[in-house]
Order: C-alpha cells, then sequence, then structure tokens
C-alpha cells in the first residue's frame, strides 16, 4: 500500500513573516494524518525552513536543482547546496520551468540524475498542453517526458522517484482533470515504470498536480493510481492545504 503524498508548491511567493505564520500553522494542523506531507519553497526560505520545521512531521525542499555540481553557473544551486538545507525533495521539470525557460526533457532527466547521486528525492512533473490534450497526444507526450528521464537512470533508482502529473492545461485555470481522466494518464505512466523495474514501479508516488483542491481531493486520491497531490495556490492557505492533506487519509 503506497503512503499518500501531499506537496506544497509555493512557486513565487512567500514572506519571513508570512512564512513563519503559514508553517507554524500546517505544523499544528498535521498530528491526526497518515499522509506524508511536505512544501517545496522558494530558495531563500530553505534556511527558515530548516530552522522552522526539523523534527516536524511536514517536510521541505527547493523547486529546482542545477544538473552541474558546482562550477561557472551564476544564479543556479547545486543538489550539494540543498543538502545543506536538509531538503528532502526537489521540483524538477515543473511546466512552468518547462514554458518559461525552454527547460527539454534531456534538462530535466539530467537534474533529475544530480537530485539522486545527492539522496534527494526528485519530484518529476509530466503533463501536456491543451492543444497536444485535444489532438490526442496526452499519451505520447507524457512518455516521452517520462522516458527520458528513465532512460538516464538505474532500475533500481525508479524506487527512489515521485512522479506528478501536472496536466498544463488544469493549473492556474479553474479547469481540472476529471478523476478518471487523470487516473487514466497515472496507469500510463506506472505502466511505463513497470517496463523499467516493475517490483519498483508498484511503491513509486505518482502525484496529482493538476489544481487539487479541498473541494475535489478526496475524489481524486480514491483512485487507485493517485497517490497524492502537487498542490499551488491551497498549499498557501493552512485551512486548505491541511484539508487536502487530511482528505488524503
Amino acid at each position: 500500500m503506497r503512503r499518500k503524498l501531499v506537496v506544497g508548491n509555493w512557486k513565487m511567493n512567500g514572506s519571513r513573516t508570512s512564512n513563519a505564520v503559514l508553517l507554524s500553522e500546517i505544523v499544528a494542523g498535521l498530528a491526526a494524518s497518515g499522509a506524508a506531507s511536505a512544501v517545496c519553497v522558494p530558495a531563500p526560505y530553505l534556511a527558515q525552513c530548516q530552522a522552522q520545521l526539523a523534527g516536524s512531521a511536514l517536510g521541505w525542499g527547493a523547486q529546482d536543482v542545477s544538473a552541474h555540481a558546482s562550477g561557472a553557473y551564476t544564479g543556479e544551486i547545486s543538489a550539494a547546496m540543498l543538502q545543506d538545507f536538509g531538503c528532502s525533495y526537489v521540483v524538477i521539470g515543473h511546466s512552468e520551468r518547462r514554458a518559461y525557460h525552454g527547460e527539454s526533457d534531456a534538462q530535466v532527466a539530467a537534474k533529475t540524475v544530480a537530485a539522486l547521486a545527492a539522496g534527494i528525492t526528485p519530484i518529476v512533473c509530466i503533463g501536456e498542453t491543451l492543444a497536444q490534450r485535444e489532438a490526442g497526444q496526452t499519451n505520447a507526450v507524457v512518455a516521452q517526458q517520462l522516458g527520458a528521464v528513465l532512460a538516464a537512470i538505474g532500475g533500481d533508482d525508479v524506487a527512489k522517484l515521485v512522479l506528478a502529473y501536472e496536466p498544463v492545461w488544469a493549473i492556474g485555470t479553474g479547469k481540472t482533470a476529471t478523476p478518471q481522466m487523470a487516473q487514466d494518464v497515472h496507469q500510463e505512466l506506472r505502466g511505463q515504470l513497470v517496463v523499467k523495474n516493475a517490483v519498483a514501479a508498484a511503491g513509486v508516488q505518482i502525484l496529482y498536480g493538476g489544481s487539487m483542491k479541498p473541494e475535489n481531493a478526496k475524489e481524486l486520491m480514491a483512485m487507485p493510481d493517485i497517490d497524492g497531490g502537487l498542490i499551488g495556490g491551497a498549499a498557501l492557505k493552512a485551512a486548505d492545504f491541511l484539508a487536502i492533506i487530511h482528505a488524503a487519509d
């Protein structure tokens, strides 16, 4: 039985003052949950998370990592730096990184390798645009994106992945894939993992990242291959984030 995982992606939001309140409220509300949970925050706030969350049930992580270990890469953050701040997770290949920064499948794969080498769990994001879905290309697109990652890692590393399916057309638009639509893609992704490592594939958490909210979380996570959520806007409100976490119980 896979443990549910709910991860908040704060994107480019937060301040030291508001973060302190949000984190304390989330931690206070976690006590009775059986789901795992974490927040992935802007890099300047990793030290704050480390200081405030150490010893709590709430994990923390980053929103990106460099494929390079060190060197002349201005503005980049290495996996070793994330280790310094106790990160358990890092979001890799988010649709916003792919769209706004031109990240390729090959770059996403290289970043995944870097995270794994540092012992940090990569949350690898995969998903199609509205045009791709309407053209019937969903399965081909997600298979290509995941395939690049699987080609770059060993079979034993499959067990160390978390995947997040984020239909790009459902992020911040108010649109949500139906639970069955999401399940269909999650099932395809798990099938692809099985080919690489059948035993490990059964344990990989595949999160849904398309506008999961308190109102739809329970229905989505009732699907057999939806193991939690990668949460955007709702993660910035403690009550909403906690409601989604408790919906996973």
